[in-house]
């Protein structure tokens, strides 16, 4: 059995067909209506995450680091 060697514009390619599949009949240019809000939503997401763990890294508190007012974004238990 040989290994197969897969170069990176065949990756790139690969990726931008599963995304144009995925996208679906929605036109490229409306796209932006639904990547951009869930950028937004991850980078949110991703700072809670960070926030969290300097508080539990600086303090060793976790419950600390679950008041609100320890976060710049508020995010819901169930959507993080």
């Amino acid at each position: 059995m040989s290994a197969q060697t897969v170069t990176l514009s065949q990756v790139e390619s690969h990726l931008w067909e599963s995304a144009n599949i995925l996208r679906g009949p929605v036109d490229a240019a409306d796209f932006k209506t639904y990547i951009f809000p869930l950028l937004f939503f991850k980078r949110t997401c991703d700072v809670w995450d960070e926030e969290y763990e300097e508080i539990v890294a600086d303090t060793g508190d976790a419950e600390l680091a679950l008041f609100p007012e320890s976060h710049r974004f508020q995010m819901p238990d169930d959507c993080r």
